[in-house]
């Protein structure tokens, strides 16, 4: 694959990943924009699994304490980490039954229409402005309930409409219950977690059955590295933007990102 798509595919993929803007409308629109072809299905894994990477090295220590929290259930404790991969549990099942429905259907591309995306990126927009801007802050990720984890979760199901953005759903949820902007944040990223994985994972199984076509090894190690890079600085921005600043940057960017697929899309 051109050397261009490579970086373009990978750079969209890390940088929208975890922003509030739709990673799924972006990896759609950018090959239609740049008058690409589709990427290879290995493509799609290796970018995936450069953001999975870049998620789990910034927050290795909450990962290493869902790892200690898990082993301390043997012997009957319940640590802070074990709850944080309770409620990481609590809020998964409804985006992994509804992403598989899709695949076991055969409907996985139902929503790629460019008219979807740029509605889906405008409507979902407001919630997010709104949650921001009158959401209070009344507890974290170490207080908040069961009930709270799946009711954000329940939400994720919206990620499967491109536009919609996995990340945005998740932080809307997060800061209506009463998450703080950066708790909000870091919940989504770490819900992002075993969504990631599991995408990779079918990917993955489709990519080794139905072989590789368009792409090389080393065009895949390629977007995995960029996209490692990217997502990672994506995240380190984001977390320290939104506590000082908010999401309203991401509400006018998705207003403007709607107006353009409207206007030259649609």
């Amino acid at each position: 694959m051109p050397l261009s798509q490579l970086i373009l595919l990978s750079l969209v993929q890390g940088l929208t990943e975890f922003l509030p803007v739709s990673s799924s409308a972006h990896l759609i629109l950018a090959p239609i924009a740049a008058g690409m072809e589709d990427q290879s299905p290995l493509i799609d894994v290796m970018a995936h699994a450069g953001s999975l990477v870049a998620v789990l090295v910034y927050f290795w220590r909450d990962i290493r304490d869902v790892a200690v929290g898990k082993l301390a259930w043997l012997s009957g404790r319940m640590t802070p980490g074990g709850r944080l991969a309770l409620l990481i549990g609590a809020a998964t099942p409804p985006i992994i039954i509804g992403a598989g429905a899709l695949y076991l259907t055969g409907h996985t591309d139902l929503f790629r229409s460019p008219l979807i995306i740029g509605i889906a990126t405008l409507v979902f927009a407001v919630p997010l402005w709104a949650a921001d801007k009158f959401g209070r802050t009344t507890f974290t990720t170490a207080t908040m309930t069961y009930r709270d984890a799946f009711l954000i979760g329940l939400v994720q199901i919206f990620a499967l409409i491109p536009g919609a953005s996995r990340s945005g759903v998740t932080m809307t949820a997060g800061r209506a219950l009463g998450l703080g902007r950066s708790e909000a944040a870091r919940f989504s990223m770490l819900m992002a977690i075993p969504v990631i994985a599991a995408f990779a994972l079918v990917a993955g199984l489709d990519l080794a059955q139905g072989g590789n076509e368009g792409a090389s090894l080393m065009d895949g190690l390629i977007v995995a590295a960029l996209s490692f890079l990217s997502a990672w600085a994506s995240i380190a921005v984001m977390m320290r933007f939104v506590e000082r600043v908010g999401f309203l940057p991401f509400v006018i960017y998705r207003l403007i990102l709607a107006g353009l697929i409207f206007w030259l899309l649609v």
